[in-house]
């Protein structure tokens, strides 16, 4: 059995929501073809509709949530450490400036 979650293919209106020539030739096209599109179409088995209580809510089959990108904690340490040291770096030198004018070092 091949679901086809369309629910985000479509030009909002203010009062009604339209299918553009486009989305349903994709929508057609995908069925004729059978093509299998992340987020958007899935064949699926019928050993895996039995498996699920016979559900056919799409959503089950097909999520058009995008995961979340990873975030690598010790090279966003490494950056934050090498952002602080560009820091110090560079008021240490601002600070040397100043006292040759004889104004007071930044803290």
């Amino acid at each position: 059995m091949l679901f086809i979650n369309a629910s985000d293919h479509f030009e909002k209106g203010k009062r009604q929501n339209r299918l553009l020539d486009g989305h349903i030739d994709k929508i057609v096209e995908t069925y004729q073809y059978r093509n299998e599109i992340e987020r958007y179409s899935r064949r699926v088995s019928m050993a895996e509709i039995e498996k699920n209580d016979y559900n056919l809510n799409i959503s089950r089959y097909i999520s058009t949530s995008v995961a979340e990108q990873e975030i690598d904690l010790r090279q966003v340490n490494a950056d934050l450490l090498a952002a602080e040291e560009k820091i110090k770096a560079a008021k240490d030198k601002h600070n040397e400036f100043l006292k040759q004018l004889g104004l007071l070092a930044l803290p």
